[in-house]
């Protein structure tokens, strides 16, 4: 099998699983969402730290930890991870697996809008039809909803906010993410400790099952992101950037088949019209795809 292929392949199991996330959270309730994100956190540094020592990455994670500017910057990208993984959670048990399947369709285009006010891009013309139709839709949804669609929202600008300061951070992926959960980690087991006290702890009161799933977070978080990183050195960009679309598309269509939350007339052509901008954007950028924009890795970051 040739190097690019394995790559396609490693690409699409890790956007398969990402997309099958929805599958998985709900299996640990009764917890909240709370205990569930402060469990994926702190396993998810047990999941990461064994794999740096077993790599022998324990000198890059040290020079991160030494240098004051990437240092700071993955500790903003661990705030913003957390957002992003405290919503995604809460939305998922809580009957929004459809609207946070619209968080990552519209990733790409808050990513590029972050390349123009931030970085200074500039967009070309179909571009910006794109950003018009994706406006287009949001007031559709918002309309359909009776609301903005805060979660879609919150789950696309903390995901593209992430992946900026990854960006700039330019970091290893496995080693920035091993430093993103030693930031945030001692807060998740504080949490935890603090939830045992009280005896409102989930984790060892539902049996064995329900302890080894919260046990199984690290391997969630860490599986996707190793064939991540093993497709990223191996496919062009481009290729990814198509492939990002797996895990919404198997959300949405999880929210619809399996869950059966409602997609009324207006909510589908608010999707319809993001679909649209998707299309122009995409057919765009492959046109363009031998002058790559700065942003191109940033809607790419694990989930």
């Amino acid at each position: 099998m040739g190097e690019e292929r394995r790559g396609f392949l490693l690409g699409v199991t890790a956007y398969l699983l990402w997309g099958l996330f929805p599958l998985y959270w709900p299996l640990l309730e009764p917890a909240g969402a709370l205990e569930i994100l402060a469990h994926r956190i702190f396993w998810s540094l047990v999941a990461m730290g064994i794999l740096v020592l077993a790599l022998r990455r324990t000198s890059t994670l040290r020079a991160i930890a030494t240098d004051r500017r990437v240092a700071s910057l993955l500790a903003l990208a661990a705030v913003l991870v957390t957002v992003n993984w405290a919503t995604y959670i809460w939305a998922v048990n809580n009957g929004h697996v459809v609207e946070s399947s619209l968080g990552y369709f519209i990733n790409p285009l808050v990513t590029v809008l972050m390349g123009v006010f931030i970085l200074g891009e500039q967009l070309r013309s179909w571009q910006w039809v794109a950003m018009g139709v994706a406006g287009l839709a949001v007031v559709a949804l918002t309309l359909d909803y009776g609301r903005l669609p805060w979660v879609a929202l919150v789950l696309a600008c903390s995901f593209g906010s992430y992946g900026l300061c990854k960006k700039k951070a330019n970091a290893p992926a496995i080693e920035s993410l091993t430093f993103e959960t030693l930031v945030i980690g001692p807060v998740a087991l504080a949490y935890l400790v603090w939830l045992t006290a009280r005896g409102q702890s989930t984790f060892t009161s539902h049996g064995p099952g329900h302890l080894l799933l919260f046990l199984s977070t690290g391997l969630i978080t860490a599986v996707p992101l190793v064939c991540f990183g093993g497709a990223a050195i191996r496919v062009p960009m481009t290729t990814l950037g198509l492939l990002q679309y797996l895990a919404p598309i198997l959300q949405f269509a999880l929210g619809i088949i399996y869950f059966h939350e409602d997609m009324p007339i207006g909510r589908w052509l608010g999707f319809g019209l993001v679909w649209v901008a998707l299309a122009i954007f995409t057919v765009d950028s492959l046109r363009h795809r031998r002058r790559p924009s700065q942003l191109v890795e940033l809607a790419l970051p694990v989930r």
